[in-house]
């Protein structure tokens, strides 16, 4: 019994529980995703927000791709476990 005690205290030792960054990370990563695609936008001269449907120049498409893919990423940040 001692010696199942003993191993079980080397192995959280050794091998520690791994854990999310929850809300807060996410939140943190909506916010820089946010101002970057901010940042972009008016780089380009518009407004984020702004609806241009099929007339978008290719900077703001280029935007929202980036946009996206900082979405996704921010999803991981949330969804995925750490060490």
């Amino acid at each position: 019994m001692q010696l199942k005690k003993i191993l079980s205290l080397s192995h959280a030792l050794t091998f520690p529980t791994q854990s999310t960054t929850g809300p807060v990370g996410y939140g943190i990563c909506q916010v820089g995703g946010s101002g970057v695609v901010m940042a972009c936008y008016g780089t380009a001269g518009f407004i984020w927000g702004a609806t241009l449907g099929a007339t978008a120049p290719a900077s703001i498409i280029a935007c929202n791709s980036a946009f996206g893919a900082c979405q996704a990423a921010c999803a991981a940040v949330f969804l995925v476990p750490t060490p």
